[in-house]
């Protein structure tokens, strides 16, 4: 300010030096409203820029060229700002009303409106930078402990039997979510445990509440109705699943949800938390921390539980499916009926057809009776008369066999053997003496010759 202040007084002492220089003509310059607009332009282009503003944006529009259009204001002034599709698409975030950034341009005047405006090249959210850099360090650190590991995030509960819900009651978060649950699920019971969402005292409230809300998912009595607003029946119910919600805003509005002790028990909760913060360019570390982010509030009360008329389809499908089966069944069933009337209305029919099976069967059995008893008398037949002659040869080759084993037998007789004039020595008790180590001087041996034996005595 002390800078702008400085900078008009020097235009008021340039402007006043060129009226004393036109004063000394005799006739005043006279100007066209172009060429004025374009002097005060270049006086501008002089002075200022480039130039840095600090302001809350107001009237922002983006038009289908990409050009970018708004105010930027503070408690004693606003200016009207343009922002060209190049320096747009080079933005990290979605600017939105009543968001304090900073940004850098030059000031010029539109000549067709003689309007002062500020032609802005880049923007950045205000104080985003420490705090972002505060905001990585703790992400940092809390996803080195395991608190974003995946595989400790829960699936979300299909029908879940009540709903848990923290925001501040005054957030058209709340409004948001109330409309899209009685719409999706009336019939789910919901519980809301109310905290500050924004400013120095909101992560305190925010663990509070949900600290309430744990108790309720543990028991359902924890807690005295009056200390808890509720939607829904009139029953106690048993909170399966919790939302975590808050609409959008500035780094600096949602940092309540970047809290260390927040996300920490955010972690604890007894069953699957969804936390559904800001927009959908916008990240938490309570995001990161849950079991489930949702893109806005409103996702956040569509994912809790799947929609009424989602069951009542599936209800029906199975109800179509059930009807199906039992007309089917009861089809079959009248199809056997049917077939047991015939029979019982002339029981006579199946008599006769079984009688007419048996002599069927009677005759085949008769018929292959017949044919065994032909077979067998043929077999006899051949073997009445191949008998004679088979039972000689057969007489014939054993008595051959017998008369080749007898001289076989004969060959291997020991008399044989003596014929050739071999001897048997034998010793007193009538061993075989085969070497001359079994002998000794003197003994008596018998031999034995092919006719008679021989009583010898070893002399040596």
């Amino acid at each position: 300010m002390r800078e702008a202040t400085g900078g008009f007084d020097g235009i008021a002492a340039q402007d006043a030096d060129f009226s004393a220089l036109l004063s000394a003509h005799a006739q005043p310059r006279v100007w066209g409203v172009g060429a004025l607009c374009r002097a005060v332009a270049d006086a501008l282009e002089a002075r200022f820029n480039p130039v840095t503003v600090r302001g809350e944006i107001t009237g922002f529009s983006r038009a289908a060229s990409g050009h970018c259009y708004f105010g930027l204001k503070d408690a004693s002034g606003q200016i009207r700002c343009a922002m060209f599709r190049r320096a747009a698409t080079l933005l990290n975030f979605a600017p939105r009303d009543g968001e304090l950034v900073e940004v850098r341009g030059k000031l010029g005047v539109y000549e067709q409106r003689g309007d002062l405006q500020l032609i802005v090249e880049s923007m950045q959210r205000a104080g985003q930078g420490a705090l972002y850099e505060q905001f990585l360090r703790l992400k940092a650190q809390l996803e080195s402990e395991g608190l974003f590991d995946p595989a400790r995030k829960r699936p979300i509960p299909a029908m879940p039997r009540g709903i848990g819900l923290v925001t501040s009651l005054d957030a058209a978060a709340l409004q948001d979510v109330a409309s899209a649950l009685q719409r999706r699920v009336p019939h789910i019971p919901v519980w809301l445990a109310s905290a500050s969402v924004q400013g120095a005292q909101a992560p305190a409230q925010l663990c509070k509440a949900l600290s309430k809300l744990y108790l309720l998912a543990h028991d359902p009595r924890a807690l005295e109705p009056e200390k808890s607003q509720k939607f829904g029946q009139n029953t106690w119910p048993r909170i399966d699943v919790i939302l975590l919600v808050r609409g959008g805003g500035s780094l600096e509005d949602l940092w309540a949800f970047n809290d260390e002790t927040l996300a920490r028990l955010i972690v604890q909760s007894p069953v699957p938390l969804i936390c559904g913060v800001g927009h959908e360019t916008d990240f938490s570390i309570a995001d990161f921390c849950a079991d489930l982010r949702a893109p806005t509030p409103t996702a956040a009360a569509e994912l809790c539980a799947v929609e009424r008329e989602v069951l009542h389809g599936a209800v029906s499908l199975l109800h179509e499916r059930l009807n199906d089966a039992v007309y089917t069944a009861l089809d079959k069933q009248a199809q056997r009926l049917d077939k047991a009337s015939v029979l019982l209305a002339r029981p006579s029919d199946a008599v006769s057809a079984q009688r007419l099976r048996l002599q069927r069967l009677g005759l085949k059995l008769e018929h292959h009776t017949l044919q065994k008893q032909e077979l067998l008398a043929h077999n006899l037949r051949a073997l009445e008369r191949d008998f004679p002659l088979k039972m000689g040869q057969i007489l014939l080759n054993s008595q051959q066999r017998l008369d080749r084993a007898e001289r076989a037998l004969a060959l291997l007789h020991p008399q044989h053997t003596l014929q050739r004039g071999f001897a048997l020595l034998q010793d007193a008790s009538g061993r075989v003496v085969s070497r001359v180590a079994q002998a000794r001087t003197g003994q008596s041996l018998q031999a034995s010759v092919s006719d008679g034996t021989l009583d010898v005595v070893v002399q040596k």
